[in-house]
C-alpha cells in the first residue's frame, strides 16, 4: 500500500503565495514521476505540474512561470510552490505518485487539500 498525505492548502488573497507538500509512504518502487493536480468544482482533474524520474518537469501552461514543483527523492517528498495566485487556480489540490513496474502503471493519489483565492 502507498499513503499520499498532503499539506499547505488553505485561503489566500490574488497575488499571495502557497506551498503545498505531500509525502508518500507504504511500499513504493519503481517511481516513474511524482506531481499535482487539481480540480475545480464542475470540471475535470487537470494536470498542475509533475517532475518524472528521468526526464523534464511538465507544466500546464495556465500555471507556466508562477508555480514550481520540486521534489527530495530521498524522503518521497514532492513540493509546489505556488505564487502570485489568481482566483482561477482555486481547486482541490491532489498529490498523485505513479509507478511502473513490470509494465504495469499505477497512479496513487492523496486525499486532495483546497486551495481557495480570492479576489
Amino acid at each position: 500500500q502507498v499513503q499520499l498525505v498532503e499539506s499547505g492548502g488553505g485561503l489566500v488573497q490574488a497575488g499571495g503565495s502557497l506551498r503545498l507538500s505531500c509525502a508518500a509512504s507504504g511500499n513504493i518502487f519503481s517511481i516513474d514521476a511524482m506531481g499535482w493536480y487539481r480540480q475545480a468544482p464542475g470540471k475535470q482533474r487537470e494536470l498542475v505540474a509533475a517532475i518524472p524520474s528521468g526526464g523534464s518537469v511538465n507544466y500546464a501552461d495556465s500555471v507556466k512561470g508562477r508555480f514550481t514543483i520540486s521534489r527530495d527523492n530521498d524522503k518521497n517528498k514532492v513540493y509546489l510552490q505556488m505564487n502570485s495566485l489568481k482566483p482561477e487556480d482555486t481547486a482541490v489540490y491532489y498529490c498523485n505518485l505513479r509507478t511502473i513496474l513490470l509494465a504495469k502503471i499505477s497512479d496513487y493519489w492523496g486525499q486532495g487539500t483546497q486551495v481557495t483565492v480570492s479576489s
